[in-house]
Parts: structure tokens; C-alpha cells; sequence
């Protein structure tokens, strides 16, 4: 289930990411962009971008719902300053939403996992961020696509928003945004995976801002770690 669009330009605004001209699909002319981190989504998280070797990571946001309704809003942008970030949230918050329909996890991953591979950009560390309030319920199975992607060297987080109102209503409705043992773990279960993967809970879509953001913060400082 989708419902999305706002709280995720809530959260833009609140994390602040950017749209900038070094960002760009591969193909273009120059060598790669060398980042702390490719994350598809999105003042601490620039302290935190600041703080990386390269002082900069990468962006992108893609918008999805039912199987083939896969859409990048806005393609992938560097961030390395405010100016960057307000830029992003500019060019995210002014994007009509794409869909209204079903809910194809596995469908968005693959989606969001080519998106790499026609980046321009130098990192070790590639992050899917997957959003949402429902299970996985048309197209490929979310399961395989996690598989496919986390062995292919991504890492995939979760935001799992339970939505009250959805899960009230009884029925598949209630199933669907509320599985047993709660979509928090549905995510854990079934949508993450890769080295340091985590899922955070969103008990309503107010606070979908505020955890965007220690999510992504969170991701930074994890690229800033040495491997052991």
C-alpha cells in the first residue's frame, strides 16, 4: 500500500538532500564522481556527509507502487552541501506523484538496483531504501529481489510505517499494513538484507521526517567505517 508522497518530501526537507550538475547517469563524459555512498531514497546529516573521506554521497529518489509502476523522480544528485540539499528538496518537493496502485517490493528493488549500474559514480557502498506501509503483493517476489540485490554487493534498509488507520479497518486491508508480527518485521524478514542492514519503525506518517533522517545519517556514518 502507498501513501507516501508527502511524508517523503516532509523528510527531504527535514534530512535535506540535493540535486546538483556533477550528478549523473553513466555515459556521461568525465571520470566518476568518487562518493561515500550511492544511496537510492533521502544540519546533521551534512555534519555527517562532511565528515566522510570524500566529503559527498549520492542520492537519487524513485517513486513506486504496483508491478511496472517504477519512476525516478529525481535522478541521482551529489550532496555535499547546503545549497545541494536545498536543491533536491526543490526539485522533490515540486514532483507530482507518480502512483496510486498495489505493492511490488520486489519489483522496486530491481528497479532501484539497475539505477547503479547507470550511475557515474566511485563507491564501495550501495544503499536501497525502501519505504512503505503494506507487504509485498503483485510481481516478482520481494524475497528474491532482496536475495538478487544483497548478493550482487547492496545493502537494503527499511523504513516500516504502520499505518493505524489502514490496520484498523479490518480484513486484507489489516493484513495487508499489519501482518503477523507487525510490518516492522515483515521488513526485517523479508525486504532487508546486506552488512548492516536495519529496519526503523514509523509508528505514524508524522514522524516519517524525522526518521528519514537518523536513517540516513545512520547510513553515513556506517560508510565511514573501516571494514574489518
Amino acid at each position: 500500500m502507498r501513501g507516501l508522497r508527502i511524508g517523503l518530501a516532509l523528510g527531504a526537507a527535514v534530512v535535506v538532500a540535493a540535486f546538483a550538475p556533477q550528478a549523473r547517469r553513466a555515459g556521461a563524459a568525465g571520470a566518476p564522481v568518487a562518493v561515500d555512498a550511492a544511496i537510492v531514497l533521502a544540519a546533521d546529516l551534512l555534519d555527517a556527509v562532511s565528515t566522510g573521506p570524500h566529503g559527498a554521497i549520492a542520492l537519487a529518489y524513485v517513486e513506486w507502487a504496483g508491478d511496472g509502476e517504477d519512476k525516478v523522480v529525481v535522478d541521482w544528485a551529489v550532496i555535499r552541501n547546503q545549497a545541494d540539499a536545498q536543491a533536491f528538496t526543490a526539485a522533490l518537493t515540486a514532483a507530482p506523484r507518480s502512483f496510486v496502485g498495489r505493492t511490488a517490493i520486489g519489483t522496486a528493488i530491481d528497479f532501484s538496483f539497475a539505477m547503479f549500474a547507470e550511475s557515474a559514480f566511485s563507491t564501495d557502498r550501495r544503499v536501497i531504501d525502501v519505504s512503505g506501509d503494506g507487504t509485498n503483493n503483485q510481481g516478482r517476489q520481494v524475497m528474491e529481489a532482496r536475495d538478487a540485490a544483497v548478493g550482487a554487493g547492496a545493502v537494503i534498509n527499511g523504513l516500516a510505517i504502520f499505518n493505524k488507520k489502514a490496520a484498523a479497518m479490518g480484513g486484507y486491508l489489516a493484513l495487508h499494513t499489519n501482518p503477523p508480527g507487525g510490518i516492522a518485521q515483515y521488513y526485517r524478514d523479508n525486504v532487508t538484507g546486506g552488512s548492516g542492514a536495519f529496519v526503523l519503525q514509523i509508528d505514524d506518517f508524522k514522524s516519517f521526517g524525522e526518521a528519514m533522517m537518523r536513517k540516513l545519517v545512520n547510513e553515513i556514518a556506517d560508510a565511514r567505517r573501516p571494514e574489518e
